[in-house]
C-alpha cells in the first residue's frame, strides 16, 4: 500500500518529493543544517532592522518608527514574493530560501522591536519559547510519543485552514475599518484564540518533521533539503509571531 504524506505547512504538500530522482539524494542531516544557516540569515538582517529602532525616549520612537517600518513592510512583501516562487519552482530553492530568511528577517526585526519597546523582554521570551517547543517537539516525535497519524494530519490541517481563512477575512475587514476583535483583544477570549493558534502553529512541525523524515527515506533529489528547510523556516517564523502575540496579550493585561 503507497504511503500517503500531508502536511498542514501549506510550502510543503502531498507532490512535494513525487519527482523522478537521480544522483544524490536528501538526508535529514542535510535538511537540519540548512534549516540552521536560514534561521542565522534571519537572525543577520532582524539584527539589522532591530538597531534602526530607538526606543530610548517616546519622540526617538515615533522617530525612528517610520525608517523600521519601510523595512518591515519590504521584508514581508519580498519575503512573500520569495516563498511563493519557492513554491512554484523547488529547483530554484537553494538561491530562493536563504534570499526568503533575509527578507523576513527585516520584517521580524522591525516587529521585534516594536513589541520589545512596548514590552521589555518579550522578545527573549519568545525565542527562547519558540525554540523550546521546537525542540521539545522533535524530541517527542523521534521518541514516538506523538505520531503523525492520518487522523492527526487531517486534524492539523483543518485547524490551520480555520486560521488561515480567519486571518484573511480580518484582513479584508481590515480595508474597510473593520476587524475581528478576538485576534487582537487581551481578554479571555482573545488569549484562548491565540493559544489555540500557537499550539496548531507548533502540531504544524510535527507534520513538517514527518514529511521531510519520509522524503529522505523515498530518496527525494538532493535539492529538498533546502525546500524542506524553507517549510521549517515557514513555520518557525509562524511560531514565533504568535508566541509575540501571544505573550504581548498576557503582558498587556498587567
Amino acid at each position: 500500500m503507497a504511503t500517503t504524506f500531508r502536511s498542514g505547512n501549506p510550502v510543503l504538500s502531498a507532490k512535494t518529493f513525487d519527482v523522478p530522482v537521480g544522483g544524490e539524494t536528501m538526508t535529514i542531516g542535510g535538511t537540519v543544517n540548512k534549516t540552521a544557516l536560514l534561521l542565522v540569515l534571519v537572525l543577520l538582517t532582524a539584527n539589522f532592522t532591530w538597531s534602526m529602532f530607538d526606543a530610548s525616549s517616546t519622540q526617538s520612537m515615533q522617530e525612528s518608527l517610520p525608517r523600521v517600518q519601510g523595512w518591515m513592510i519590504g521584508g514581508f512583501l519580498g519575503g512573500f514574493v520569495l516563498a511563493m516562487v519557492t513554491i512554484f519552482k523547488k529547483t530554484w530553492a537553494m538561491f530562493t530560501a536563504p534570499a526568503y530568511a533575509l527578507f523576513q528577517g527585516l520584517a521580524l526585526g522591525g516587529i521585534s522591536a516594536v513589541f520589545e519597546a512596548q514590552f521589555p523582554g518579550i522578545v527573549i521570551q519568545a525565542v527562547g519559547l519558540t525554540f523550546g517547543t521546537l525542540g521539545c517537539l522533535l524530541l517527542a516525535y523521534r521518541s514516538g510519543l506523538i505520531r503523525a497519524t492520518e487522523n492527526f494530519k487531517l486534524g492539523v490541517v483543518a485547524a490551520t485552514g480555520a486560521i488561515a481563512v480567519i486571518y484573511l477575512v480580518n484582513i479584508v475587514m481590515g480595508f474597510f475599518g473593520g476587524s475581528i476583535g478576538f485576534i487582537h483583544d487581551s481578554g479571555p477570549l482573545g488569549i484562548g484564540f491565540s493559544l489555540i493558534v500557537v499550539t496548531i502553529a507548533a502540531l504544524n512541525l510535527v507534520l513538517d518533521f514527518d514529511f521531510i523524515e519520509n522524503g529522505a527515506e523515498r530518496g527525494a533529489p538532493k535539492y529538498l533539503e533546502w525546500y524542506g528547510a524553507f517549510g521549517l523556516t515557514v513555520t518557525l517564523i509562524w511560531l514565533y509571531l504568535e508566541i509575540l502575540r501571544l505573550l504581548s496579550k498576557l503582558r498587556g493585561r498587567n
